[in-house]
């Protein structure tokens, strides 16, 4: 299994920060850096500045990742260009994980005027054409959401860019299996793991694939600190919003999308109960300090150092690509830093 290492947004780091942790990454003993990406700072620029720090301490540099990528922001040739480059620039360490962020949600659509469509179809669409494109195949493709004729990525050759799949539901989780290099996991419990696995490899049986050309990484997302208290407020806040959501759901937004997940493990009543407290007018705090910890230490960790290392080695069973997901508990790079050390491979 290799280890790797997330640092996303909400750490607040400086350009100078991100060049120094990759460094120390390398140094640590981790084998790839990874980042979610948002509507901020271009993901792909940010893991062509990581991989550059690290070329400092490990020849080649760090393998970076990106998971996952929204395909709303973006056609399939533009992944492709753009990811092609960085796999290009970076000697085919780069890993594109692509995912349907928020397309389930009719809100999330029509921010970016985007129509009523199919989940699973756009990211079959997106698969479909992403992978021969950055192979450098010509592609004449139509689907329901994604027609192109005649396309080829002009890289000659075509860099090696593996294409993930962000999957957590038995459809998404079939769909990586027959058609994408990886499957991108998110807040699973060991037992989790193993039945997405059970998932991926139906969707390889399928396709005629063997089940070992399909990789499983996951973010394992740990917070340290003396005081466990805060580190334990700090860590139900990072959950708080995959697992509640930013507004209480809907009964159909309850089987979709992070919710479902975290429902599938067994959690609907502790999550009813916190959703009741949000309609009475909780706070964020009030929210948080509420979390059962029992849900919180079965899809990551928080608490002293000491045991952060053997507890996401229990929590990464049955991956190939278990990645630290840092989770600050104070304000700073030296919690951030806390992490790194913590569970460093080395």
């Amino acid at each position: 299994m290799e280890i790797g290492v997330g640092l996303d947004a909400t750490l607040n780091l400086s350009w100078s920060d991100q060049s120094a942790l990759a460094r120390e990454a390398a140094a640590q003993g981790y084998t790839s850096i990874w980042t979610p990406e948002g509507t901020g700072h271009d993901s792909y620029q940010l893991c062509l500045r990581r991989w550059e720090a690290s070329c400092d301490v490990v020849e080649g540099g760090l393998t970076t990742g990106i998971s996952v990528s929204p395909v709303m922001y973006r056609t399939p040739m533009a992944f492709a260009v753009t990811g092609g480059t960085v796999s290009d620039i970076s000697g085919g360490r780069f890993i594109m994980g692509i995912g349907s962020g928020g397309s389930y949600r009719p809100r999330a659509r029509q921010a970016l005027g985007l129509p009523n469509l199919s989940t699973l179809a756009l990211m079959r669409d997106y698969l479909a054409t992403i992978r021969p494109l950055v192979a450098g195949e010509r592609v004449d493709y139509e689907g329901e959401v994604v027609t192109l004729r005649g396309a080829q990525l002009a890289i000659d050759p075509p860099p090696k860019t593996p294409v993930y799949l962000g999957a957590l539901g038995p459809q998404m989780l079939r769909l990586a299996g027959e058609l994408a290099d990886g499957a991108c996991l998110n807040w699973c419990s060991p037992e989790q793991i193993a039945w997405s696995r059970d998932r991926v490899n139906e969707g390889a049986q399928k396709a005629g694939r063997k089940a070992s050309e399909v990789k499983l990484a996951e973010y394992i997302r740990v917070c340290v600190d003396d005081d466990e208290d805060v580190a334990r407020r700090a860590f139900a806040k990072a959950t708080m919003g995959y697992a509640l959501g930013a507004t209480i759901p809907t009964e159909r937004e309850r089987q979709l999308g992070y919710r479902a997940h975290f429902e599938r493990m067994g959690f609907a009543d502790e999550l009813a109960e916190l959703d009741d407290m949000r309609r009475r007018g909780a706070s964020a705090d009030e929210v948080a300090d509420a979390f059962p910890p029992a849900l919180l230490r079965t899809v990551g960790y928080y608490g002293n150092a000491a045991d952060a290392a053997s507890e996401f080695r229990r929590l990464a069973e049955g991956l190939d690509i278990a990645v630290v997901r840092v989770v600050a508990a104070r304000p700073g790079v030296e919690s951030v830093r806390a992490v790194m050390e913590a569970c460093k491979p080395a």
